[in-house]
């Protein structure tokens, strides 16, 4: 095959997109390589198997609108992907073409053509958090007081307390921790490599020191600052276990206490966020304690009012409301003639 004909080709540049352009110049975290990496294996799955379609074969100009918008469509409806996943797919191969065109200004009018193919129209649900601070006190309380235990407890205090990602939590390292005058901050790595620092309140920070000593008594600074031990390997806890955990004390907290469905990490990190908003903190605050790249996205899912805020504004007075007036009228006759007495 020709050079100029494999330029054509559309896998051909599915390698420096997903290894290069991704994490290197869109500074993407790991887990957004992951995602891409994913949606265009599920894409070449169906050109290949779906549309019988070699990968040798399939080029820029064979990714119209109608093949893309199918491609969709079979995912939904094939598939049974929901829509937000759909979606995700999708986001996938237009990211790809767009890069594709900017590398080589031919492809541009493909580009745009895929780019048209609507997203499937997704219902934003307010996510649970842990409305009763009481609830959320016994969650955090409930890891027994033994070596264990105070790691648990370590790892949900971090969590609430920061807002971080379940990520960000293990893949702190002991350099990231800094001791001083009582205070602790941790150096947090967020989505795109942007960095951010967060202060421990001083419960925490308490607990924190605690487990330093127990956990770290020689900080060296490359350790894993939560880690698990496999043959004698210290190694970064994953972030499975971290969900196992939380959903076992929450699971026995739930025995008497009203908690969420489902108690995940990122439930801590939207009950804090939550919170802070309901407590009168300005949203840019939030917005950089949790390192979103957008205030939108804070305003989006973590502004709920609580019942109470909600019940207050249904209280206060409206004028243009009309005041109750009785729907039977004083007159006797007029009366038996609307209950057919007459």
């Amino acid at each position: 095959m020709k050079k100029e004909d494999i330029s054509q080709l559309f896998f051909c540049r599915n390698n420096d997109f997903l290894t290069v352009y991704i994490p290197k110049q869109r500074n993407g975290s790991q887990n957004t390589a992951s995602t891409y990496k994913c949606g265009m294996k599920t894409f070449r799955t169906y050109v290949n198997g779906v549309m019988g379609i070699h990968t040798n074969k399939f080029r820029f100009a064979d990714c119209t609108y109608d093949f893309l918008l199918d491609y969709r469509n079979h995912l939904h409806d094939v598939m049974h992907m929901s829509e937000s996943t759909c979606n995700n797919k999708l986001a996938t191969i237009k990211s790809y073409m767009g890069y594709a065109a900017a590398r080589d200004v031919s492809i541009q009018q493909f580009a745009f053509a895929v780019d048209q193919v609507p997203f499937y129209r997704v219902p934003q649900k307010q996510q649970p958090i842990i409305e009763d601070a009481d609830a959320l006190g016994a969650v955090l309380r409930m890891p027994p007081n033994t070596h264990k235990g105070l790691r648990d407890k370590v790892i949900m205090s971090i969590l609430y307390d920061t807002g971080m990602r379940v990520d960000e939590l293990v893949s702190l390292r002991i350099r990231d921790t800094t001791v001083s005058d009582g205070c602790i901050k941790l150096k947090i790595l967020g989505k795109g490599n942007k960095e951010r620092i967060s202060l421990l309140d001083e419960k925490t920070a308490a607990l924190v020191r605690q487990y330093l000593s127990e956990f770290h008594p020689h900080m060296n600074p490359g350790d894993y600052l939560i880690y698990t031990v496999t043959k004698g390997n210290h190694g970064p806890m994953t972030k499975r276990n971290v969900q196992k955990l939380i959903k076992k004390y929450a699971d026995k907290a739930r025995d008497a206490y009203e908690l969420p469905e489902k108690v995940s990490p990122h439930t801590f990190r939207r009950t804090r966020g939550t919170m802070l908003y309901r407590d009168g903190v300005p949203l840019e605050a939030i917005s950089r304690m949790l390192g979103h790249a957008s205030t939108q996205t804070t305003r989006d899912h973590y502004t709920a009012p609580s019942l109470e805020q909600m019940r207050e504004l249904s209280a206060k007075k409206n004028e243009a409301i009309p005041e109750e007036e009785p729907i039977w009228p004083d007159d006797e006759d007029e009366m038996a003639r609307i209950l057919g007495l007459a």
